[in-house]
């Protein structure tokens, strides 16, 4: 049972869904996640959801990074074990 399902689902509140996230240059995420957790210490260059490009450097396993991520890219990615969360 879930007492929180009428609860409303905001950036704030925790995940309800998560996928493996496989770096690709060109194709996007199919949902734009609320944060992604990196579970192989690595660099991860994002392209965010308002157009930029950014690469976290030395990101430690473990991390949940709160960004909006559109797409991971392969080229610059050297952290593995990447799941998006939303």
């Amino acid at each position: 049972m879930d007492k929180f399902s009428d609860y409303p689902t905001s950036l704030t509140a925790p995940a309800r869904d998560g996928a493996a996230v496989i770096p690709d240059d060109v194709n996007d995420l199919t949902f734009l996640p609320r944060a992604l957790y990196v579970g192989q210490t690595g660099n991860l260059s994002a392209r965010l959801a308002g157009g930029q490009a950014v690469l976290f450097q030395n990101v430690q396993a473990g991390t949940v990074l709160p960004v909006r991520a559109r797409g991971i890219n392969a080229a610059g990615t050297t952290a593995a074990g990447i799941v998006a969360l939303w």
